[in-house]
Parts: C-alpha cells; structure tokens; sequence
C-alpha cells in the first residue's frame, strides 16, 4: 500500500512539472539575419542553365535576376533588339544549355533510314563553301567585325548621376555572396523617387520576388539603375525618361518599411552605387 502510495505521488509531481513548464504559444524562432538579407536571399533567384518565361518579364528582368548582361542572353537566345520574349517560352541562360540544345536539334535532323542530313544541313555545306569561294570579301567581313568587337570593349561613361532619392542610406552595398546588391535608402511613403540618369525604361512591375514594385532604366548598353519596394510606379516599359524625372513614388512593397533600394549594374554585374552618385 505504501509502495502504491509513494509511485503516485512521483506521478503527480512529474505532471505538476511538465505542466508548469508546457507553453499555450510556440517559442519564438530567432534568424541571426535581418530581415534585410532575408529578403536578399529572394533576389537573382535564377541559378538554371535554363528559364521558363513567365507573365509580365522582360528579357531585362530575367537577365537582371540571373545577373548576366542582357546582351549575353540574346546572342545565347539568338534574338534581337528589342528582344521581344512571351509566357511558356524557354530561354537559355548558358552557352552549355544553348549547346545540348544545338546537339539534339541536329540529331533530329538526321534522317536513320538513309542515313544521310536533311536538305537544311545541305543548304549550310553550300553556303560555306560560297564563302569559301569568295574569300576576299568573307575576310573583309570578318576583319570590320573585329574592329567593332574592340571598339564595344570601352565603356560607355555617363557625365553624370544623380542621387535617385532623398533621405539617409540604411544599408549599403555588400560583396558577399547573400549581401546588399545595391543602397538602401530610408524614407516616408509617397516621397519622390527620380532617374538617375537619362535612359529608357526597360521594365516595370512586380513579377521579380524580392523586389516589390520595381523599375529598371537602361542609360546606354553597359549601364543599368533598378529602383525597387516602390508604392506607385509612374513610368511605362519603353518610356524615354531624362535625368531627374519623376519615375516612382516611395514605398515598402516586399519590405519592412517604407525605402528605396537602389542598384546599379555594369555589364549585367553589380557595382557600389557610392562609387557613381555624388557625394552628399
């Protein structure tokens, strides 16, 4: 009986404990990163060798969220200017992908019973040896196209930026792997949001995640400036716009608060933005 006595007394007290340390709400999870770098993490989320178009991108936004230069994936897509791209529509993001892409279309074309290429193959073998013909004019050809190739090499300098918003820099541009890409810089909502530079609007919209309401300026063929998390957009893709000009107002769209997050891209590469803007 004692025995009995003294086991449900044990059993009552390690209920009584579990019960005084039990929750009626889940602990709180704790990220050693800001919300900042969170949201970072959401942009230039294209690592593929290849992409899928999806509603509302442009050749600009996917090239900017897989940071290569725009111009790099039209010669990959073989497509030009002013690269008109449409949803469901495949886009190779790497020479290797464009390449397996090159050797299955070529084996399709080989006929198994006889054995021998299409006529299309044919046209080709034909059209090289014309060239081959005229050898004079094809290496004249080929040397005007190197002489381009070098002079598209200097870069195209801008006289001048100028500072896209007012307000204090909260956050400025990382190198690391998952850092800032860009400035951050803190406002109120409906605050003026301007160009930089003179250049034409390439996109704008909401379909890259991370960035909320964004814009991107193309100001010649090395540089372009995005202005994102913004509460109004009030441009239009293909919309010539002058240094200075309003494009957007002030938001927190896929933000913590209202701000603009600024970037600058050289050659489809992310540099400092301090390095260009005047200094304040």
């Amino acid at each position: 009986m004692l025995k009995l006595i003294k086991i449900s007394f044990y059993c009552c007290l390690v209920f009584i404990i579990s019960a005084c340390s039990s929750r009626h709400t889940p602990a709180p999870i704790i990220d050693i990163q800001s919300s900042q770098q969170l949201n970072q993490k959401n942009r230039n989320s294209i690592k593929a060798s290849q992409y899928i178009v999806q509603k509302g991108e442009t050749l600009y936004s996917i090239a900017w969220r897989a940071n290569s230069d725009v111009r790099t994936l039209a010669k990959l897509n073989k497509m030009r200017a002013p690269y008109n791209i449409f949803p469901g529509q495949k886009i190779f993001l790497s020479a290797k992908s464009s390449k397996v892409n090159k050797s299955n279309s070529y084996s399709k074309k080989w006929n198994k019973s006889s054995g021998t290429t299409s006529k299309r193959v044919h046209k080709k073998a034909l059209a090289l040896n014309k060239k081959q013909a005229y050898g004079k004019k094809v290496s004249s050809k080929k040397l005007s196209k190197s002489k381009g190739a070098k002079v598209s090499r200097f870069s195209q300098k801008i006289r001048k930026w100028r500072w896209p918003a007012q307000g204090k820099v909260i956050a400025k541009f990382s190198t690391a792997t998952q850092g800032n890409k860009g400035i951050d810089i803190a406002g109120q909502r409906g605050n003026k949001i301007v160009a930089t530079a003179a250049g034409k609007v390439v996109y704008a919209g909401n379909a890259l995640r991370g960035y909320g309401n964004l814009i991107i300026i193309k100001h010649n063929d090395d540089y372009l400036s995005a202005y994102a998390h913004n509460d109004r957009i009030l441009v239009k893709e293909q919309q010539v716009v002058k240094a200075g000009d309003l494009i957007a107002k002030m938001g927190n769209t896929d933000a913590q608060r209202p701000m603009l997050h600024f970037e600058v891209r050289f050659r489809g590469k992310s540099v400092n933005p301090l390095k260009y803007l005047p200094r304040k």
